[in-house]
């Protein structure tokens, strides 16, 4: 048989499989699982928004948008951020549309980072992060966040971390798979070590629609952080549109040019259809964003007290869905705990070790599913969390 290995770059080599896409595929060979396993809302796309990729296509309009994407849709994107967050971009030169805010973080890291370059990375965080920055051939620097500091970054922790080659910092609050978000006067503080380094920041906002009890900001809003960051957002976690992929970035127009250039020799514009489904979302969408944070709030809070009252120490998510318990009192490691609880409580889980070293001794949970799914889980953990 041929040796692919030695065709296969050295790149592709050192990055794995998602361990969350692993558990994921393992549910299925139990049956009668409940997989708390993925972020993917369970409410179907709101039908206004299905309704306006359907008239798209009855109007004949299948055909490639610009590379930045239609430009409408920008238009779109550039009213919301300066209605919600009051950032300023440009629709003509400061946005890009992408296909979901997974290849915005590609084409970004990529675009900015050589080899050699280091990209500081929180830990506990999405898994993307550091096997993009490999593909790129840079260094994915870790910076531990802990549960005592409900997994914020910490400025004084980040400083330790930083070389001479510290390029990029990823900024990814709310958290996936914590659920952490962070204050005003948090991201303060690292705005000032943002600035005494001389970084850039990738602020992966794809969450910041889905706080509770807490309002998001934004770090390009922080002062003096506009020209030093590139915001990627999307629209599969606040409308509940994985499935249509698209993101977006938005950048100063020095840093969103170049973007632009990896992006279209990457995909050329993400899909037509999917752009003016788009362009609904961002016009009436508002009024959906906020019934499904709604219904996300009540399971949040039901599965934070469920979780508590079975053992489980965990600290308070505000934002995301996710909760993010510690296991390490059953003595099993996360990958233990989630393989025991699947095969024998029937229910799957996200080890927290998928995540990164300080992820170890926690497990992710979802809770984007419905409340009856939720209550039968909880129901199930309750009586494996008894066998231990």
């Amino acid at each position: 048989m041929l040796d692919y290995g030695k065709f296969v770059a050295k790149r592709a080599k050192d990055i794995e499989i998602s361990t969350i896409r692993y558990f994921f595929s393992m549910v299925k060979e139990v049956e009668g699982a409940i997989s708390l396993c993925i972020g993917e809302p369970d409410f179907v796309t709101p039908s206004h928004i299905n309704q306006a990729a359907v008239q798209s296509l009855d109007d004949g309009r299948t055909f490639y948008t610009a590379n930045a994407g239609h430009f409408r849709l920008r238009q779109e994107i550039s009213n919301y951020l300066n209605r919600r967050y009051q950032l300023e971009y440009k629709p003509e030169s400061e946005i890009i549309v992408t296909v979901g805010a997974s290849q915005a973080i590609d084409v970004v890291i990529r675009t900015l980072i050589e080899p050699g370059d280091e990209v500081l990375i929180p830990q506990p965080s999405f898994v993307a992060y550091g096997p993009c920055t490999i593909l790129a051939g840079g260094t994915p620097v870790y910076v531990p966040t802990y549960l005592e500091d409900n997994f914020v970054l910490k400025a004084d922790i980040l400083e330790k971390y930083i070389s001479p080659r510290s390029k990029l910092l990823i900024l990814p609050y709310p958290n996936n798979p914590t659920g952490a978000v962070m204050t005003e006067n948090e991201l303060k503080e690292i705005a000032s070590v943002v600035k005494k380094y001389d970084l850039l920041v990738v602020a992966d906002e794809i969450y910041s629609e889905l706080t509770y009890g807490i309002e998001h900001t934004a770090f390009a809003g922080i002062e003096g952080m506009w020209e030093r960051t590139v915001t990627i957002n999307g629209f599969s976690k606040s409308y509940a549109m994985t499935g249509w992929r698209l993101g977006y970035v938005a950048a100063p127009e020095g840093l969103a040019q170049e973007i632009l250039k990896v992006h279209q020799y990457n995909v050329a514009c993400a899909a037509t259809i999917s752009q003016y489904a788009g362009i609904e979302a961002m016009k009436n969408g508002d009024e959906d964003i906020a019934a499904m944070r709604a219904r996300y709030d009540e399971r949040r809070k039901y599965l934070l007290t469920s979780l508590r009252e079975m053992g489980l120490n965990c600290f308070e998510p505000r934002g995301a869905f996710y909760a993010f318990p510690s296991i390490k009192e059953t003595g099993l490691s996360s990958e233990e705990f989630a393989k025991r609880i699947l095969w024998e409580g029937k229910v799957a889980v996200v080890p927290g070790s998928a995540f990164g070293e300080t992820g170890e001794g926690f497990v992710r949970l979802s809770y984007a599913t419905s409340m009856e799914n939720l209550e039968e889980a909880v129901r199930r953990m309750k009586g494996f969390m008894k066998t231990l």
